[in-house]
């Protein structure tokens, strides 16, 4: 391969990569207003753990809610919640425990929201699936 395409190529995933991270904020941002609409109380957004990133942390009442947002700007390859994989929902469960563990936190469950749509488009399409992976 020349060095021209390989310039190409890594400008093609850089890109991609903040177009993506660009589509995953901005669902974050909608998942994080559609809950606290509904009364949930944000806690922290990107709360690192050993295990990986947990995306939302909400508070409603007396347990704790982590939020797994999944954003797609269409179902072209299906709903965005069937990104969340055995392997994620598994680093999920394990950076959920260790953050109540942190946290001396007893209740919680974590919330996965699909989130169907682009930034400047139609409003989007919000699924949440509560205590999907608890």
């Amino acid at each position: 391969m020349f060095r021209s395409e390989r310039v190409v190529r890594s400008m093609a995933y850089f890109v991609m990569t903040t177009h993506n991270q660009r589509i995953g904020k901005w669902g974050e941002d909608i998942a994080a207003a559609y809950l606290s609409d509904k009364g949930y109380s944000l806690l922290e957004r990107n709360a690192r753990t050993p295990y990986g990133e947990i995306d939302l942390v909400f508070r409603r009442g007396e347990e704790t809610i982590f939020v797994e947002v999944k954003t797609r700007t269409s179902s072209r390859f299906g709903p965005p919640e069937i990104a969340v994989t055995p392997k994620k929902a598994e680093h999920l469960r394990n950076a959920a425990m260790h953050y109540a563990a942190e946290h001396d936190i007893s209740h919680w469950q974590i919330d996965v929201l699909s989130i169907e749509g682009r930034p400047g488009g139609k409003p989007p399409k919000i699924f949440h699936f509560e205590a999907a992976l608890s």
